[in-house]
Parts: structure tokens; sequence; C-alpha cells
């Protein structure tokens, strides 16, 4: 079978996202002492450009001598110019007037698109190959049985260092986004469906890295690993009914407490807690949301753990609702704590009841499962949910189950660790706590003395075929895998390969189900304020909707208008998706992906019952708090070219967290 394109999804990823501020005067060529360029058929879109190895600024176009530029820049295009049978560029490294010099068109590439990418981590997964062309990656693809093609490739690899057709490896060890930024420029794209049914993007990209050469692996890993430790961090809910459940908890950690402090492990793992509730405003006999009882940096002993914890107790009086804060208590754990100090991280949520959804006005953080996952991906921490099925809430078992599901995705190995537990039973409950704790802590003894990590014996076992508590154990071992590559990827300093224009596959090429890597659009703040702006315009329209569809649209048109949009898209398109009528601009609406936002149109809308019309808007709104923290988030700001305007600084947004 041949590999087929998806239908109507073929992608030219050919979009850039250095555009224009919505509503501001769109430049045009000769404007260059104000504007870069505009990109061809685009009306707020700019010409940019990456410099390939060996590229020199000149002062002017023509000149033999100029500075040697660090290997793909990124900078805006000011004036083509030709000289002596050359094409060369006037370029400046930001969108507000600002030009530098000239290069020679021959040693840049077009980056028509502000999209990255991100690895995943690779603990479950193989490592990702730069292929030199296209044809060998679509014939992998193509074929039925694509271990006989990978197989040599990767034999090849590991003897020699190299193979044919294959410019380079990802790294062994994990390279975080988030604490190392790198550049992994999208050119142009295309998904199609492989031999396995699996839609796949095969993806032209340019260097990811820095780097004047690829860091290699040390040989002094065992050595290294010495020093890996591990904080678990206990998220409980305290409400009433939870006593038997704190004291289990307690009793837990004590066991495993005098475990290391056997093993002499005291130093290389450390116990924190945080009590949740929910909001005393509507009850203050609550006493408190949430509240930090044990830093795991400031413990020193299975002593001073109990003692810190020993005032926590359920809560005398009820909540208002049957859901607790519980997301306000995993924010604490991931916000208050220093984490830096933990090769492994680990939050593990213990509750009996769902979580108030981020619309509810007793929130307290605004924030939902999704947008908390992706918060704990920053500082690399693994969620655990222990969620306790009682009797007394088993109207709320599946909505809970759903929510904790979507937060407990590691985000590293797409890895599911919610672990239901029936009836509540508090044996049941206890024997995972004492699996999970335990599991954790022979991770990083194993770590410190050079040995096997627990569960890699059982990775064999069919999915299906495991046991709870097998499944426990396994996940555990794959997310210590997976902490300690990314553990040794920051201790070695380890940096994406140097690569120039590569094909890539974003699905592993074996296990076409497991991501390679994540999508980042790199936004500005000027471009994050717009997207705010737009979606609360959206929201407003939304909300009006629920009453008259047909004004929803009509709101729409204006805000379209009044955002910059083309006036001549604003005339009246019968049953016209929301994409159509301009309001996302042109860097949104052919994004590589598909938005429930810009395919809505106004039939659908009508379709909707009152229930699926308030969950579009509950999701549009989560997101529009979500852009507020992304805003406040000054250490991950990052500048494209030396010298930019801080107003062309770019934030790495996930893609699904776009409208």
């Amino acid at each position: 079978m041949r590999m087929k394109k998806s239908p109507s999804k073929s992608l030219a990823i050919m979009l850039c996202l250095g555009f224009a501020t919505y509503g501001s005067v769109m430049a045009t060529e000769t404007e260059t002492s104000a504007h870069p360029l505009l990109q061809e058929g685009k009306k707020s879109l700019y010409q940019r450009v990456l410099t390939t190895p060996g590229c020199q600024l000149a002062p002017s176009a023509g000149d033999a001598k100029g500075v040697l530029q660090p290997a793909f820049s990124s900078f805006y295009v000011y004036e083509h110019a030709t000289t002596k049978g050359n094409s060369w560029v006037k370029v400046g490294p930001d969108s507000y007037g600002k030009t530098v010099g000239w290069l020679p068109q021959s040693c840049t590439v077009d980056w028509k698109m502000q999209l990255t990418l991100a690895f995943t981590n690779p603990a479950n997964r193989d490592r990702l190959i730069f292929f030199k062309d296209r044809t060998k990656l679509d014939q992998i693809l193509e074929t039925a049985d694509p271990v006989s093609m990978v197989a040599p490739l990767r034999a090849q690899l590991k003897k020699k260092g190299n193979a044919e057709g294959v410019l380079a490896q990802e790294p062994e060890y994990f390279v975080d986004l988030q604490k190392q930024f790198y550049l992994l420029p999208i050119l142009s794209g295309e998904e199609v469906m492989t031999e396995d049914g699996f839609y796949t993007r095969l993806l032209n990209v340019a260097s990811i890295s820095k780097s004047t050469s690829p860091a290699n692996k040390t040989n002094d890993e065992v050595s290294q690993l010495k020093e890996f430790n591990a904080a678990v961090v206990f998220v409980i809910d305290s409400t009433i009914s939870m006593g038997p459940y704190i004291e289990r908890t307690r009793e837990a950690v004590k066991k495993v407490y005098d475990k290391i402090n056997k093993d002499n492990l005291g130093q290389q793992v450390k116990f924190g807690l945080v009590s949740f509730r929910s909001s005393t405003k509507e009850v203050p006999g609550l006493e408190y949301t949430t509240r930090m009882y044990v830093d795991p940096n400031d413990v020193k002993n299975g002593d001073d753990f109990l003692k810190k914890v020993e005032n926590l107790q359920e809560a005398k009086v009820s909540s208002k609702l049957f859901d607790e804060d519980a997301y306000a208590g995993v924010m604490t754990a991931i916000d208050k704590i220093d984490w830096s100090h933990f090769g492994a991280r680990y939050v593990v949520l213990i509750t009996d009841a769902g979580a108030i959804d981020a619309d509810n006005k007793l929130s307290s953080i605004g924030l939902g499962a999704k947008q908390i996952r992706l918060e704990a991906g920053n500082p690399g921490v693994a969620i655990y949910t222990l969620h306790l099925k009682t009797e007394a809430g088993k109207k709320d078992h599946s909505t809970a189950e759903s929510q904790y599901k979507e937060l407990s995705t590691f985000n590293g190995t797409n890895t599911s660790l919610y672990y239901p537990v029936d009836a509540g039973d508090v044996n049941e409950f206890g024997k995972k706590v004492d699996s999970l704790a335990s599991a954790i802590t022979e991770q990083v003894k194993a770590s410190y003395f050079g040995e096997a990590a627990i569960g890699s014996a059982i990775y064999a076992i069919e999915e299906g075929k495991l046991t709870p508590e097998q499944k426990l154990l396994q996940d555990t071992a794959l997310i210590g895998h997976a902490m300690q590559l990314s553990y040794l990827g920051k201790k070695n300093g380890t940096q994406a390969p140097l690569v120039f224009k590569a094909w890539i596959s974003d699905r592993d090429l074996i296990k076409q189900n497991i991501p390679t890597t994540e999508v980042r659009v790199l936004l500005t703040k000027g471009q994050l304020s717009d997207l705010s702006d737009i979606v609360k315009q959206i929201l407003d329209a939304a909300n009006e909707g629920m009453i008259s569809p047909a004004k929803m649209f009509e709101r729409l048109r204006t805000v379209a208008a009044t955002m910059g949009a083309d006036p001549n898209q604003l005339k009246h398109v019968e049953n016209a998706k929301i994409n159509d009528l301009g309001v996302m601009g042109e860097y949104l609406a052919d994004l590589p992906y598909r938005s429930d936002v810009l395919n809505l149109d106004e039939e659908t809308w009508k379709s909707w019952d009152g229930l699926a019309q308030e969950k579009f808007i509950r999701t549009l709104t989560t997101k529009l708090r979500h852009y507020q923290r992304y805003n406040a988030d000054v250490d991950r700001w990052v500048s494209l070219a030396k010298d930019s305007d801080p107003r062309d600084h770019v934030y790495p947004v996930p893609l699904e967290m776009m409208p």
C-alpha cells in the first residue's frame, strides 16, 4: 500500500508567524526603513531568513568581507538587491526598522513559519533520525515491515557512528527545551498516513543547535548518577472522609524513610506534602484552600517529615461542592517548590473527589487539567493520581477520572500515571502508596549503586497482561528512566545535533503511535497580546451566540474589521467558518493543526445544545487565563537574534494551547 496523504490535510506548512501586529499599517516594499518586506501573497507576514554555517554579514551588498554570523541566526528581510549577478538581502534583528547589514542570499534559507519543534523524552522510543532527503523516510513509512529497514540503519549508526542517507541522530540524553532553548525550525512539511495506519508529519527542518560541535556522551554515567536524587511531594485532599488515607500515607512515608536510613540514602530521596481543600470564602471553617506542610528542600529526615505533618487532619466541616480544589493543590506544589535541586521530580495527588473546573467561581487558580499538565512540564514534574473511588462519590467518578487522566499524562513519555482505587479500599490504597514510594526510592538506589532500575524485568510483558501493581512498577521504571535521561542531559550540557536541512518524522519509525517531537509556536509579546484580545472577543461573541447564533457571527465580523482584516472578507458568506471571516489572522488560519475555533461555522454552532456551547466557551476561557501566565513568565522569553528589540522576543507556546 502506498502511503496516503491525509484527505485535505496535505500540509504545505510554509507559513511563518513573523507578522505585523493586528491593526498596524501594512508595510509595502518601499517602506523598508519602517517594516520588513512581506511574504508573497500575504498582508501581515514578514519575510525571515536563517543563516547557514559560514554566512558573513557585510556592510553593503557585494562586499567581500563581513562579520561571520552564528549558524542559523534569524533575521527579518528589509530589501533585496542584485550585485554582479549575485542576490543579497538587507536584514535586521527585529521587525521595528533596525537593519544591521547585508547577507548573500545564497547562504540563507527562507523561514516562512515561526514554529519550532521540541524533542519528547526518548525513554520509551528510539532516537530520532535526521535524513539527508525525504526519499529514504518515505520508503521506511511505506513498507509493511519498517523494522527491516530501520534495524540495519541503527546497527550501522551504533557501529560506525554514521549511515548512508543519515545526517545525524538525536542525542541519547534528553535535551529539555524548558532548560536550554534550542531552535528546530520547520521549513516545510506534509501530513501522510503510514502503512500501519498512523497519521504522521514528514517535516523538513533546519539546524537546531547553536553549538559548534555536537555534545558527546560521557563515559562517567554511573558516577554522575550517584548524585541523582528525587523529591516526592504528596498533594493530599484533607476534607471530610480523607482521615484514613492521610494516616495511611504517613505510614507509607515512614516505611520508606526507614528503608532509606538503612541504605544510607537520606540525602538522595526527600518527601514533601501539600494539603488542599476548597474555597474558604464560601466555607470559612475549611481554614485554608491549600497549605504547604513540608517542602522537600527543608526536610531533614523521616522524623522531621512526620513531625511537620502531625497536625494534618481531615477538615471538620464539609465543602460547598463534592469536588475540591485539587488543581490548586497541584499548582502550589509546582509553583512554590524549588525543584532544581532534584533529578527526579514527582507529585502524588491523592483524592476521593473530582477537581473544581477552571471556569467555576470556586476555582482559586482558573486553570484546568491540560494547563496544569503543561505547567508541570516546565520543571519536569511527573504527576501521579491515586483516585479513591468511594461509594459517596460514585456520581462523580467518571468526570473525575477524565480530569485526572488528562492531568496525569506525563508529557515526556506520553504515559498515563492515573491509578484508580476501587471502592476507596484503604488496604488497596496502602499497597499502591507503598509500591509507588518504594519504586521511586529503589530507582534512586539503583542509580546510586549503578544497578539496573526496578521494573526493568517486566518491560517485556505485554500491556494488557500486566497486573495493576506491575503496571505501576513499569510506569515508574519508565518515568524514572526519563528523569535520568533529562538529568544526564542537563549534567552533560547535551546539545541538539548540528544539522542543516534534514527530513524527520514526528512519530517513531517503529512505534508509530509515539511522538518524537512536539510543536511550539513562537509568539512575540504583541502577538500574545493580540491573541488574548482575539480570544476575549470570540468569548464575548460566543456568549452572545448562546442567545442568538446570527448575532455571534455578526459580532465576529465586527471583530475581524477592527482587527485589521481585509474588509473584502467581511461581506456575508453563507455558513462561513470563523476562519473565513479573517478574525484570527494569517498566522493562525494556516497553522498545521485542526482548530475547533477556526472550523466553527454558524450551522454547527446552531446545532449544538447548550452544554456543547458552554464547553466551547469554557475551553477558550481557560486558554485565555493561561496566556496571562505566559506573559508573566519572564524567564522563558527568548531572543532569536542578537540585539533584537525586546518586543520581538518570543515565547514557545505549546501548539495545543492555541485556540
